[in-house]
């Protein structure tokens, strides 16, 4: 009796939201622990400083895209649909193409980085934003009708650049195709500072309309009949996934499905409270990118790029959930 009083006991405080938040946690913190500080080689100090700063934009990604996807399918009340389906990687590849024809491809490489990046941002944050500010609140259609046109919008954006990759020459597309895959190791030192601030800011706006966000997944008219004022919530919301997914793809490159899997696994380890689901994401998200490149590299030795395995397991993540029906 006592001990099943005790396995009931430990099952019990195992299902504990609030516990599992806090293991994911520390098993995220052991990852980074791990991959900063195992077979440091004998020049220790750049070692450590290039381990901190690889880390730093593998935790920013994964802050940034795990919380845009945990939104992104609150406001849409769908567990298959991510930011991506926005454009935002459309939009990132059509701005390379365009600029490599507009200054050349050593103009391209050779620019700024700090500059790069700011153009990058604005471009896909404000179109986006832009976007849904004249389609939702100024001719105010259905938030799912707005999700479809930008939908549209990024099939025409890869097509029209899948046509002008046709007509780069072998140096410049190889230099384009290079930036249109996810790079989590090469970050760039200088745009961590910024990137991690506007991830940071539009993350914290959240904690005001902490409480609407669970009432938004019930649903528009279950959302409005308890007081949320919908559009200016949604409105809010999308603002700062264009802010916090346009910040990641102009420091690490697009990702596809990466978001899609570290959100759905935050449901199933916390539930779907944003007040728990926020964090579980980043932390899954950290366990995912640290952890993974951790066992990767060090471990199995492997030179294979860490975004072709995630995105290889997010494709087949997908595919389940669409086999399963489990898209609500």
């Amino acid at each position: 009796m006592t001990t099943a009083a005790s396995t009931s006991r430990v099952r019990g405080i195992l299902a504990s939201p609030r516990v599992r938040l806090l293991a994911l946690t520390a098993v995220a913190l052991v990852a980074v622990a791990l991959f900063v500080f195992t077979d440091l080689p004998g020049k220790w100090e750049y070692a450590l400083g290039l381990r901190w700063r690889t880390v730093a934009g593998m935790v920013i990604a994964a802050a940034a895209v795990g919380v845009a996807t945990v939104l992104f399918q609150t406001i849409t009340a769908n567990r298959i649909l991510t930011p991506g389906i926005m454009g935002f990687d459309a939009v990132f590849l059509a701005i390379q193409v365009v600029t490599a024809f507009a200054i050349g491809p050593a103009l391209l490489v050779s620019a700024p980085a700090f500059a790069s990046w700011l153009v990058e941002l604005v471009l896909m944050a404000g179109s986006i934003s832009l976007l849904y500010w004249w389609l939702f609140l100024r001719r105010r259609l259905d938030l799912h009708v707005i999700v479809l046109a930008g939908l549209v919008l990024g099939v025409l954006f890869r097509s029209v650049t899948a046509f002008l990759q046709r007509l780069l020459d072998p140096d410049t597309f190889a230099i384009v195709q290079n930036l249109a895959f996810a790079s989590f190791t090469s970050v760039d030192r200088e745009l961590l500072v910024p990137t991690a601030v506007l991830v940071a800011v539009a993350i914290g706006s959240l904690w005001p309309i902490r409480r609407s966000l669970d009432v938004l997944s019930l649903g528009e008219s279950a959302a409005i009949s308890l007081g949320v004022e919908h559009r200016r919530v949604v409105m809010h919301v999308v603002l700062a996934i264009a802010v916090m997914v346009a910040a990641s793809t102009a420091l690490v490159g697009p990702v596809t499905f990466f978001g899609l899997l570290v959100a759905n696994l935050a449901y199933g380890a916390v539930g779907h409270r944003h007040l728990r689901s926020i964090p579980a994401a980043i932390a899954i998200g950290t366990i995912a990118l640290v952890g993974g490149q951790f066992i990767l590299a060090r471990l199995l030795g492997f030179s294979t790029e860490l975004p072709v395995v995630i995105e290889f397991a997010g494709g087949l993540f997908f595919i389940a959930l669409v086999l399963t029906g489990r898209a609500r």
